[in-house]
């Protein structure tokens, strides 16, 4: 019997008299893809902050692996194995491919990024940067400068960059975002043949991924969770169709 990686419960934000996250309950289970959506402002990426550690929660409490990670800082969350790929790409673009993996190894190993001149000669950090690029299917662009790849390229890395971390739980903050047709079948694929390998959450607005990808899906509107349920009893769910799915 699968356990919960992750467990939250009464998790609240306020920014101002701005209720970001209210009273979010979630769990994610060992090894499942576990989407999250719901409409622009419905506080999707202020709930992977808190997950992260960049957000400190105002009430409510987040536990990994029963263990309650609710105050401690991103560098300790990283180091416990909770990586993030963003939204927006956040890539060194005049480093080769191979040396942003590598930075990525060197979050994991707690490395200072002081010394990020080392990651591209480290074999202590080449090594599993290089396996990250395989399991996306980079290894081959490995010596190639970040700005000569393509938007697509571009988010094979951050996933290698964060595979790279050896993720106890991988957030995926909007991995399709910008993609054409041929690259977002492609980041489908990769996704879901991490399947059962990783815990991940996954915030899309790309419906057809998220109902191909996700074992289970959150709605979350308003800051809230609505609904938790299998893609199919959430496709058919009357109050998420009237609140997100239906327009």
């Amino acid at each position: 019997m699968t356990h919960d990686v992750l467990d939250i419960a009464g998790l609240n934000k306020w920014f101002g008299g701005l209720r970001a996250t209210n009273d979010i309950m979630l769990s994610v289970r060992e090894g499942e893809i576990h989407a999250i959506i719901g409409p622009n402002g419905a506080g999707k990426t202020t709930l992977l902050s808190q997950i992260q550690g960049l957000l400190r929660p105002d009430d409510g409490y987040i536990k990994l692996d029963g263990e309650d990670i609710t105050y401690e800082p991103a560098h300790k969350r990283a180091r416990r194995g909770i990586a993030r790929s963003f939204q927006i790409t956040s890539l060194i673009s005049e480093f080769p491919v191979i040396t942003n993996a590598a930075l990525g190894v060197q979050a994991r190993l707690g490395h200072s990024f002081r010394f990020w001149k080392q990651a591209g000669s480290d074999l202590e950090l080449l090594e599993p940067a290089l396996e990250a690029l395989r399991l996306v299917g980079l290894d081959r662009r490995a010596g190639s400068l970040v700005r000569d790849l393509s938007h697509g390229e571009r988010r094979q890395l951050e996933l290698a960059i964060a595979l790279a971390q050896k993720p106890r739980l991988l957030l995926l903050d909007e991995p399709m975002a910008g993609m054409g047709r041929q690259d977002t079948s492609r980041m489908i694929s990769l996704i879901a043949g991490l399947k059962g390998q990783y815990s991940i959450i996954l915030i899309e607005h790309d419906m057809d991924a998220v109902f191909t990808l996700a074992d289970r899906i959150s709605v979350l509107v308003a800051g809230h969770v609505i609904k938790t349920g299998t893609p199919e009893q959430i496709r058919n769910d009357a109050d998420v169709r009237a609140a997100y799915l239906g327009h």
